[in-house]
Parts: C-alpha cells; sequence; structure tokens
C-alpha cells in the first residue's frame, strides 16, 4: 500500500492515523471499546489509536482511564499480544465526564500490525461507501472482516449470521459462537441526505440533518437559490438533479427529499431517486400535486408499483405550517423510515 488513504468518519480517522504510523516505521495499537455497563463516556465500538512513543488518536473514555490504556497498548506493542481489560468508572470519573454516574468499560487493546491488512480493507470500505463488519476474537485477536457480501478470514456460519445481522442492524456487539466471545465491530459511511431544491424550507432542514449526523448535499440548479449566504458552508451543486445524483449515486444510506415544487425539477429528481437504493424518498405537495405528478411519471415510463416509494405529501403529518415546522416533520419522517428497517 502506498501512502495514507483516506478513510471518512471518527473510526476511520483513527485508522488511517494508525496505518500512517506504520508506513511511518512507527509501531502502533487499537484499543476498542468492546462492552460497557452503567454510564460509559465513550460507546461501544469507539477506538483509542497509540503509538510507540505514547502519542495518541481517538478516545475510548473522554480521558479518564486513557492513561492505563497506552500503558496497555504500549505492552501489547512490547509482547505482541492483545488482553481485554475491564475498568471501573467512578462517580467522580464520571461527573467529570458529564455523566450522571459511573460503571465499567471493557477495552480490547491490541498490536495493529498482525491484521493491518483487514484494518486496511475496512478502511478502504469506509471510503467506498461500503457498510463492513470487522469480527475480532477477544481471546486472542483473531479477525475476519465482512464487506460487500465477501468474507475475509474464516468464520463458522453461526458466526457468518451474526456478523450479517449486526450489518443489518448497524449495531456493535459482543456475540458469542462455540463459548468464546467476538466483538462484531459494524463500519459505516455517515448517512446522506441529499435535498433537492434550496427553498425556505431546506434552510431549516440542512442544519436539522446535520444535527442529526447526516451528511447534507443540496442540489439546486438555479444559483441564486443556492448562494452562499443563505447555505453557508452547506456542500451546494448547482447541477441539473438527475444528473447530481448520477455523480452522488445514493445507496441504501442516503435519503433524498425534493422540495423545488417544480415539476422541471422534481420529475427528473424522482426518477432517478427511484432508480437507486436510496432508503427515503420524500416530494414537497399536496395530495392533489402528487396525484398529477404519479400520473406524468407513469406516462414518462415509471413503473406504478415504484411510486409507492415516494413519501408524498412528505413528512409525518403533525400539522406542519411554517417552513421550520414542516422541516421538522421531514427530517421526523427520514428518522422514523430510517429505523424502522428501511435504512440500515
Amino acid at each position: 500500500m502506498t501512502g495514507t488513504p483516506e478513510f471518512p468518519g471518527d473510526a476511520g480517522a483513527v485508522i488511517a492515523s494508525l496505518i500512517g504510523w506504520l508506513d511511518g516505521g512507527v509501531d502502533a495499537a487499537m484499543a476498542t471499546v468492546v462492552s460497557t455497563w452503567g454510564s460509559s463516556p465513550r460507546p461501544v465500538g469507539s477506538h483509542l489509536g497509540i503509538d510507540a512513543g505514547g502519542n495518541m488518536t481517538g478516545s475510548v473514555s473522554g480521558g479518564c482511564i486513557e492513561g492505563a490504556v497506552v500503558k496497555e497498548g504500549l505492552d501489547a506493542m512490547q509482547t505482541g499480544r492483545p488482553r481485554l481489560v475491564e475498568f471501573g468508572v467512578s462517580d467522580d470519573m464520571a461527573w467529570e465526564s458529564g455523566l450522571a454516574c459511573g460503571g465499567q468499560v471493557r477495552v480490547f487493546v491490541e498490536p495493529l500490525a498482525p491484521w493491518r491488512r483487514l484494518w486496511e480493507e475496512a478502511g478502504r470500505a469506509l471510503a467506498e461507501r461500503l457498510p463492513c463488519v470487522l469480527s475480532t476474537r477477544l481471546d486472542d485477536g483473531h479477525k475476519a472482516l465482512y464487506v460487500d457480501g465477501g468474507i475475509s478470514g474464516e468464520v463458522s456460519e453461526t458466526l457468518m449470521r451474526g456478523m450479517r445481522q449486526a450489518l443489518e442492524d448497524d449495531q456493535s456487539a459482543i456475540f458469542e459462537d462455540g463459548g468464546r466471545e467476538h466483538f462484531l465491530r459494524v463500519y459505516a459511511p455517515p448517512r446522506r441526505l441529499i435535498i433537492i431544491g434550496a427553498v425556505h424550507i431546506a434552510q431549516f432542514l440542512a442544519p436539522m440533518a446535520e444535527l442529526a449526523g447526516f451528511s447534507v448535499v443540496l442540489v439546486d440548479p438555479r444559483r441564486a437559490f443556492g448562494a452562499d449566504h443563505r447555505f453557508p458552508g452547506l456542500d451546494v451543486r448547482n447541477d441539473w438533479p438527475d444528473e447530481a445524483l448520477a455523480e452522488l449515486k445514493p445507496d441504501r444510506r442516503t435519503g433524498v427529499a425534493v422540495l423545488t415544487h417544480d415539476p422541471k425539477l422534481d420529475d427528473p429528481a424522482l426518477t432517478a431517486a427511484l432508480a437507486s437504493d436510496a432508503f427515503y424518498i420524500g416530494a414537497l405537495g399536496s395530495k392533489r400535486t402528487h396525484a398529477k405528478r404519479r400520473a406524468r411519471l407513469i406516462e414518462s415510463g415509471a413503473e406504478p408499483g415504484s411510486l409507492d416509494r415516494i413519501h408524498a405529501p412528505i413528512g409525518c403529518d403533525i400539522g406542519a405550517l411554517s417552513p421550520a415546522e414542516i422541516a421538522v416533520s421531514i427530517m421526523a419522517e427520514i428518522v422514523s423510515t430510517m429505523r424502522r428497517g428501511r435504512g440500515s
């Protein structure tokens, strides 16, 4: 491998840093939160990278156990052996980290070099927006990677099913197979929301989606609508919707909200979105407007059944009136669709 690839997200940044250290001839270790009880400053799956000089990247506790974890990482590098360590987070430590009470956390610490290839594969999957699961056996560190329907490494059929289920649930967790614990770490790219139409509603929807953890792209060929002063700091594309969607390639972690209320923009956007794996497609407009829209799309060749994927009128029915309230209703519908199994 030449150079350090670009891996998105917090986990990807830690992986990239560790591989960069190895590329520079510096040994490295990875610490991962594999289970918690009670309050925990960092969630299951959180990573801390450690190099041979004790430098850190990422976090497993927000600071209260980092020093001890670094020592474990340095020991793991020297011995070449992984270890599973348990820490108690006192009430005082928890309070300093912003939690109400203490708890326990188990952290798996391992040298990175023996399994570098699989970490690189996981990072490349992230960079290509391919969700994957890295299985680590907690008694000896043995790994396997499941990505895009394929497996790297040896696993039982039971463990394979567990990895598939973890990916479907989008949830990292401990999985027991044959009396041995495996930590299944799910890596998934950030969910995206593609907003078609730089309208007033979009000015509220975009920041709401970002706060909910979505990567937001706004598409509108009308440059005056998508001006920087209306959407500061946002990724705005001034392409026609169908062209933008062809480039963005919505996948099953992508939602598309069509807000222009203009058939010249709405119809090509919806046609392109329906041809994709987007987990959510919504369109602004009344029931009457949508009935006319359906007729146009069918006339242009759309399968009537496929149009049932479109949420229209867009948003949950909460009686929303203002642009901000409509944005709340749209975001609620997107999250509801996502969490009910239609967007992994």
